[in-house]
């Protein structure tokens, strides 16, 4: 296993290591995994074509270190306890031999419709067993899984199996969700009509047990799909450099970009992250909400923990149902000890009331992690005292689809952490504040663009079939560093600030105004739940600032309501901060992951309805027409 941090003192000096020699640092911690050959060269990459490859011509199997190194010492060790969306229906636990045993039925079946090494095998399912083991079974045989949410129309559906050449599809009948219910295989249906693609079969999982149409030849029940497969599969040989998955996230052009991970560096970053990042140990039970269909289910549900030996959770249903306190009684129920959900989650949960949390008890949490977005620091604080009672510590993660792993974040049990700050880059990483002409920003409290100034494990070798707009997008803003796209300040001890996306930092009259920090003081006010900002092209001060805001419930008239917060703002950060614009909003537009489009209020608020590029990942694509309708004009 790679190296566990335990103290501060161990983080800064490994941290100071790991700078100074960062092939040797990761070469250490790569050491710690299966290889069927060593690699020649830890790193060789440029930045400028660009070009990374991680542990050249190493050779691996990531499903081995994921699966077959825990066997036969932890055979009866719980993989997973799969808990459903209905609470009347019974939790299943796979050990971690039946989990290698299904993984590789799996791979045989693939194997028999003629799916090898390379080929796309596309994944559509609901948050049940049956996706991981789909996911493990692609990687089994070098397939190329792309995993597509379950909550995505048919047409996100079919745009993302043309462009990754998808061969096979593996869905379900249908997905249950709260008190409903998304008729996945008709969705496939129409996706495979509409257009067109490369897919020769579907296979379909009975879910929901609902009447589906099955195309002769093409379509086939998945227990027809593994019966009398056998329980051992040997593992392709991948190259360190060859692709694991492609996973499609949103740009600001009307076509989402697939980003592109492969498998050694993957292996080696998800791994070592999870393990520092939430302290994992031995007969702890870990629970990250997120859906496999995004990357935080990609590396902290499936790759990270599997590849720890961890016992994890892994739950089909949403926060809310049957009632508010569903989080709190499965952590009560299987005594979890890592807790990992969304801002967006946490805000929602809080707005019920402490009572759903108080029902029941998390004395056995040790853990609050945070992702999706940077938590306001009301949250942040309802999170540590209400949930966590004052005894766990919060680690505010901050990373992205294409950085694989998670980068920035505070450790649990060893490094500080504080509300507002996503803290301190893990040891590896080297992250830099660049201002607009490129040049470092080291004096506190100042910001800039953040950057990744060195190569890391997990980072993302391309976008699949437009490598030119890889380059352009993360490579050409800053020479030789890649560009997050984000916007961040340092504090005088040494913590990041994640401000936001660049385009979320507005120019009023001069003044850098972060959009991070007016909603946070806008969230501050006990009538609002939450708020996104934008800024918009002003005529005197260049650009304005617009608030949408969602009320906690309606206590006010909104005339009333927008002059308190105004004045609310003024108090908070002063009268430049003051919004233009206040549109009370039932809701606001995000993706599964909890992150608001903002670049979609902005498009709205300039009338620009008709362009607003890719909402395919929008999980409520619904609000669009009703916030469209209550734009402020000029």
């Amino acid at each position: 296993m790679t190296t566990q941090i335990t103290s501060f003192t161990d983080y800064k000096n490994i941290f100071d290591q790991s700078i100074q020699s960062p092939e040797k640092f990761w070469a250490k911690e790569a050491q710690t995994f299966e290889w069927h050959s060593i690699w020649d060269t830890v790193l060789d990459y440029d930045f400028d074509t660009p070009s990374i490859s991680w542990f050249v011509n190493g050779k691996l199997n990531i499903t081995v270190n994921c699966l077959d190194r825990h066997l036969p010492e932890h055979s009866n060790r719980v993989a997973y306890t799969w808990i459903p969306n209905n609470p009347d229906e019974i939790s299943r636990s796979y050990t971690y031999q039946e989990l290698y045993d299904l993984v590789c039925k799996c791979a045989n079946a693939l194997k028999s419709y003629n799916i090898t090494k390379g080929d796309r095998v596309c994944i559509y399912m609901p948050m049940i067993p049956e996706a991981v083991i789909a996911m493990l079974a692609c990687a089994r045989i070098g397939a190329v899984h792309t995993v597509v949410f379950a909550g995505f129309s048919s047409e996100a559906l079919v745009n993302r199996i043309i462009d990754a050449e998808a061969k096979l599809v593996i869905t379900t009948d249908g997905a249950f969700r709260g008190p409903g219910e998304i008729p996945l295989k008709e969705m496939v249906d129409t996706a495979l009509s509409s257009k067109t693609t490369t897919v020769e079969h579907v296979i379909v999982y009975k879910r929901t047990n609902s009447e589906v149409t099955m195309t002769p030849k093409r379509d086939i029940f998945w227990d027809s799909f593994m019966d009398n497969q056998p329980a051992e599969c040997p593992p392709e040989i991948m190259d360190s450099e060859d692709p694991l998955f492609i996973l499609y996230t949103s740009g600001s052009t009307g076509k989402p970009k697939g980003i592109v991970h492969t498998c050694g560096g993957y292996m080696v970053y998800t791994e070592y992250s999870f393990r520092n990042v939430f302290h994992y140990e031995p007969h702890d039970t870990y629970w990250c909400t997120a859906d496999i269909g995004w990357i935080t289910g990609h590396s902290y549900i499936v790759y990270g923990p599997l590849l720890a030996g961890a016992q994890s959770i892994l739950f089909e249903g949403v926060p809310t149902y049957p009632d508010p306190g569903r989080f709190w009684n499965i952590c009560q129920d299987y005594k979890v000890t890592q807790f990992y959900t969304s801002p967006t989650a946490i805000r929602k949960l809080e707005s019920f009331g402490d009572e759903y949390v108080k029902s029941y008890d998390l004395t056995s949490l040790k853990t609050l992690g945070s992702v999706g977005e940077p938590i306001n620091k009301d949250a942040w604080e309802w999170y540590f005292t209400i949930v966590g009672g004052g005894n766990c510590q919060i680690v505010d993660t901050w990373w992205q689809t294409e950085t694989g792993g998670i980068l920035i974040s505070s450790l649990s049990q060893v490094t500080p952490s504080k509300a507002g700050y996503a803290a301190y880059p893990l040891p590896g990483i080297m992250p830099i504040i660049l201002d607009e002409n490129g040049a470092e920003i080291t004096t506190p409290n100042t910001e800039g663009f953040l950057c990744i100034a060195h190569p890391w494990p997990s980072m993302l070798r391309t976008i699949h079939n437009d490598h030119q707009r890889f380059q352009r997008t993360y490579f050409s803003r800053f020479k030789g560093t890649y560009f997050t796209g984000d916007s961040a300040k340092l504090s005088p001890d040494g913590l990041l600030k994640i401000i936001g996306r660049v385009d979320d930092v507005i120019n009023v009259s001069g003044h850098r105004l972060g959009t991070a920090e007016i909603e946070e003081a806008l969230n501050s006010h006990p009538d609002i739940s939450e708020s996104a900002v934008i800024g918009y092209p002003h005529s005197i001060k260049g650009e304005g600032i617009y608030a949408f805001v969602k009320c906690i419930e309606d206590t006010h008239s909104e005339e009333n309501l927008i002059s308190e917060l105004t004045n609310h703002i003024a108090l908070v950060i002063g009268k430049i901060a003051r919004p233009d614009k206040i549109q009370i909003v039932p809701d606001l537009p995000k993706t599964r992951s909890g992150k608001i489009m903002r670049r979609i209020l902005r498009k709205l608020a300039m009338g620009e309805k008709d362009s607003l590029g890719d909402t395919s990942t929008l999980v409520n694509p619904e609000i669009i027409e009703s916030l469209s309708r209550g734009i402020i004009p000029a």
